[in-house]
């Protein structure tokens, strides 16, 4: 049983035993997940895995943990001096967390779209061909065309900048911005997105385009979105995943969580109860 101020429910400390088809390819599972900042631990032994070529929706209340947890999936809390991560997070079988491993590779293979668009401070093109180019994955000039001109149109934004590749990416509206930021993130070719809100500063509109852009980016792409819209996590997801208080409470059909989720604590967020 977990420790906390009430006694836990055994679902929350168990491997998942998921509802997804047993056929599901798991492009990365976490086990036994803890994460703290300083001597405050944000993470309570979270055992999750993430399905190939899905949209995993991750809910719950503000401060739960479901963005520290995203964070740890490509290494980012490293960057928190105070922050220490324990337990094992696997990417397509390879521990993450081996001191073998290249966190860079890690990051070029698990890519990452934030809350606020945040395009660098230059063209259009140059936001877009900045990680090939780090990365090694360009051979040269017309080669990089290409790599920027297929993330681009990935990202559903092609014909709308191909005439003005010369602009600053920050001459975009908000939704373009968000765009110009996956284009940027699939760019470096990575299996695994991360987004964390990406539509939470947009309006209605560019919000769905940007999800109606997950929904084809599935397809290449394993997707884990972090979003405070049960709606949203309805509409997109797959697989949703339920943390309250740092715990992981459920997971499972994204329809099953949202109709017949197994922990009343679930049910009272989806309902409203808590949150």
């Amino acid at each position: 049983m977990l420790q906390t101020q009430n006694t836990e429910p055994a679902i929350a400390n168990a491997p998942p035993e998921t509802n997804m088809t047993q056929l599901q390819i798991y492009k990365m599972t976490s086990r036994h997940v803890n994460v703290f900042y300083g001597d405050k631990q944000a993470l309570f032994n979270v055992n999750l895995d993430i399905p190939q070529n899905r949209i995993t929706a991750l809910i719950g209340p503000s401060g739960c943990g479901k963005s520290t947890y995203l964070r740890c999936l490509n290494r980012m809390n490293d960057v928190i001096d105070i922050c220490r991560v324990s337990g094992d997070i696997h990417l397509d079988g390879d521990d993450i967390y081996d001191k073998k491993i290249d966190v860079v590779e890690v990051r070029a293979r698990v890519g990452m779209v934030f809350q606020k668009p945040n395009p660098f401070p230059k063209s259009i093109y140059d936001n877009v061909a900045y990680g090939p180019r780090i990365h090694g994955l360009a051979t040269g000039k017309s080669d990089l065309d290409d790599v920027v001109e297929t993330a681009l149109e990935r990202a559903g934004l092609w014909k709308e900048v191909k005439d003005r590749m010369n602009e600053p990416g920050t001459s975009l509206s908000g939704g373009q911005q968000q765009r110009l930021c996956i284009a940027r993130a699939i760019a470096t070719k990575p299996e695994v997105i991360l987004m964390d809100e990406p539509t939470s500063a947009l309006d209605p509109i560019a919000t769905a385009i940007i999800e109606d852009l997950m929904d084809q980016l599935k397809e290449s792409y394993t997707i884990v979105i972090v979003t405070h819209s049960m709606q949203q996590a309805a509409r997109i997801s797959q697989q949703t995943a339920f943390f309250h208080l740092g715990y992981l409470v459920e997971s499972g059909e994204t329809d099953t969580i949202f109709t017949n989720p197994l922990d009343k604590r679930t049910k009272d967020y989806i309902t409203g109860r808590i949150g």
